[in-house]
């Protein structure tokens, strides 16, 4: 009797199972996804207000997201599709045209505030440097009014390069911001390194804080963190009105989430409040 074959046997070499091989369909398709919203210009920026814990009717600043839109009209958010570009040159294709698009809205609206998502990889990118000089020449006051996001996972892969590119911005008035701090495996060495203006809790210690206890003890040292390297401390993923409270009796510096808000593709007006959060 011949033995019966395996469903996965046309499986391609290298696919070791079912599940690796629909991983790995899936990161293609997604990356496949992502090339053809680029290509064309379905890529674009949703704005969410970060706002201080003090005053959460006037927003500190604004964070932009980027999104794309799919074959079907679908806006699929950068969370569903960064980690399978993040290697590739559509990762860095993607962060140029959200700086792009972020200094285009700084210049259109002088008042706004705004964050923007980078990768480290892209420090060295040649465009996407490019895109940020143009940007700083072309308008005296873009510097100090943005932001540089860079994620835990990220800063860590090259920190020597993170902090010299953080020195040299941050002489022309630019801020930067840890983002998704406590998901990662940061080095406190290197933290003290990195000389961050602004840390982001990861929202998974965020979610439930009022009524979780290991979520409220992990929130309270990282916000320590952030107080002793004189950080101004964000709490992402702000989701009901007693987790905000909660966060505000604590001591947070600014909060962010759908609480407040969910991002919207329109640029706001800032009315800034950055100084006296910052002070």
């Amino acid at each position: 009797m011949g033995q019966e074959p395996r469903p996965w046997a046309d499986i391609p070499a290298g696919h070791d199972s079912p599940l690796n091989f629909a991983v790995t369909s899936r990161d293609a398709e997604v990356v496949r996804m992502v090339d053809e919203a680029v290509r064309k210009g379905r890529a674009m920026l949703a704005y969410q207000a970060v706002l201080p814990a003090g005053d959460t009717a006037r927003p500190a600043f604004f964070e932009g997201l980027i999104r794309v839109m799919d074959g079907t009209g679908r806006i699929i958010p950068a969370q569903d599709f960064i980690a399978e570009i993040e290697t590739t040159e559509t990762g860095r294709i993607i962060d140029c045209i959200a700086l792009e698009q972020g200094l285009r809205a700084m210049h259109d609206y002088p008042d706004l505030r705004l964050a923007i998502n980078m990768s480290a990889r892209s420090i060295g990118y040649g465009r996407w440097n490019d895109i940020l000089r143009r940007g700083l020449r072309g308008d005296p006051t873009a510097g100090e009014r943005l932001i540089l996001e860079i994620t835990e996972s990220s800063a860590i892969l090259v920190p020597e390069l993170v902090v010299s590119f953080m020195s040299d911005l941050q002489r022309q008035g630019i801020s930067f911001a840890l983002d998704d701090f406590g998901s990662g495996y940061t080095s406190f060495r290197y933290l003290k390194q990195f000389y961050f203006d602004i840390l982001k809790i990861d929202g998974q210690f965020v979610r439930g804080v009022a009524n979780d206890p290991d979520n409220q003890i992990l929130t309270t040292a990282l916000l320590s963190i952030a107080q002793q390297f004189d950080m101004v401390c964000v709490a992402e993923n702000v989701e009901t009105a007693e987790d905000a409270a909660y966060l505000q009796q604590l001591g947070m510096d600014c909060l962010q989430g759908y609480y407040f808000g969910a991002p919207t593709i329109r640029p706001p007006r800032d009315e800034s409040a950055w100084e006296s959060v910052m002070a």
